[in-house]
Parts: C-alpha cells; structure tokens; sequence
C-alpha cells in the first residue's frame, strides 16, 4: 500500500483528540494494571466527573458495582492477553445509576515493536435511559414492572394488561423505543441480573437460573452465552481467579 504523507504527519495525540468530536462515544486508553491512562470527555461526564486528571489512574472498581466492574477486569484481561472484544451487549450504568444498554469493543494497545503496553475500548449508547422512558407512561409501566417480576413467568398479555395497552400496541412502544421485543427485554433483565449473582454470591448456578426465572439449566446456559459470548460456568471460573 503506498503511503500518504498527510497520514505520516498524524501524531497518535491527534488521532485521541478525534474521539472528542464523538458525543455518543464513549472512548478509553488503559495501561497494563487495568488502569485509565486516558478518557475523552464523553466518558469523564459518564463517569460524573470533570477532568481527565480525575480519572486518570482510576479502575472500573472505582466506577462500577462490583459485578459490572469485575467483568470488566476480566475482559481486560483477556484482552492484555491478545485478545478482542467485539460489539459486546451488555448493561452499564450512568454517574445517576440509571440503567442503559451499550455496545463495547475493546483491542490490545501495542508499542512499535507489537509488544500490548495496555488496552483501549470504546462504547456506544444503545438505547435510551429507563428515566428517559419515564416520561413515556405506556412504556414506564411495563419496564417497572419487568424489572420487578422478572424471575417469575410474565406472560405478554398479563404485561399488556398492566400497560392498559393490546399486545401489538404494547411491541410496537417496545420496537420504537428499546428496538427490541418484550420478550428480548425480559430475557436481558433476566440475564443481566443472573450475570450480577454469579459475580457477587456463590449460590450454585442452577439456583441462579432458577431465581432468575428460568426452569431449564441448559436453556439459561444457552441464552447466557448468547448474551454475554461465555458460559456462566466460565464467568464464575474467572471471577474466582481475580
């Protein structure tokens, strides 16, 4: 490939200083002990703080709740490893402790001579806030009431009848608003909130299944690999390996 001077000329600084004109990026450089080397604004905000000196040195530990935080570890490390993150679902919170969907992709960072020196990620906002929804009564009702009932069997037309909406009614708020089903929501809640007492409790994986709602181990294990590209077995081995 023949070369182009105006690239040769781009310092890495520059090419960092982009992502400041990304507002629904949020974007990171860490070093090797999982450490914030650099963030842009977007992210700093995120994280409800000010300025980059805040955060720099700073860990997910010190950002997220323990079972979000140490998955993050492990993901980085993983990464630090030679590996790639690549339009991850998964739930993040905002500084508010708002809930959100967002998709993460995550690369080793490596010197001149292809040795990892530390990781870098970015992570786009999926979807609006549940406080944002609040605003929009035909959706609020069912999102609460999901998040409150998730471990049990929610059947579509009990959801549309809380709502006081007809079952296509309700999927379309869902559609426009989450881009998603009912179904698909109750699915994530549930496996969202299986992911958190894998990380947090040592209950055995079949109890976690079951008291988020699912009858069937081998069908959780199935949906949670889906979700999350590992086994909840290997969440569990990894988190115990911290």
């Amino acid at each position: 490939m023949k070369e182009n001077p105006l690239l040769n000329q781009l310092s890495a600084k520059q090419l960092i200083e982009a992502f400041e004109l990304l507002p629904d990026i949020l974007f990171w450089i860490k070093d090797c002990d999982c450490k914030i080397v650099y963030a842009n604004k977007y992210l700093i905000e995120h994280l409800g703080y000010r300025s980059l000196e805040s955060v720099i040195g700073k860990g997910d530990s010190d950002f997220s709740p323990p079972h979000l935080a140490k998955q993050y570890i492990v993901d980085d490390q993983k990464v630090l490893a030679g590996e790639m993150v690549q339009n991850r679902l998964e739930m993040n919170m905002h500084k508010s402790r708002e809930v959100a969907w967002f998709s993460t992709s995550k690369r080793p960072l490596r010197d001149d001579n292809g040795q990892i020196i530390g990781t870098y990620g970015i992570t786009r906002h999926l979807q609006k806030t549940v406080k944002t929804l609040s605003g929009i009564d035909e959706l609020k009702v069912p999102v609460d009431f999901i998040r409150l009932n998730y471990e049990r069997d929610i059947h579509i037309e009990e959801l549309a009848k809380v709502s006081h909406l007809s079952i296509s009614a309700l999927e379309r708020r869902f559609k426009k608003y989450l881009n998603k089903t009912p179904k698909q929501f109750i699915r994530e809640v549930r496996l969202e909130k299986a992911r958190q007492l894998l990380v947090e409790t040592s209950l055995p994986i079949a109890d976690i299944a079951f008291q988020c709602g699912y009858q069937d181990h081998s069908y959780f294990s199935k949906h949670f690999k889906a979700m999350f590209e590992q086994l909840p077995s290997s969440i569990r081995a990894s988190i115990n390996n911290l």
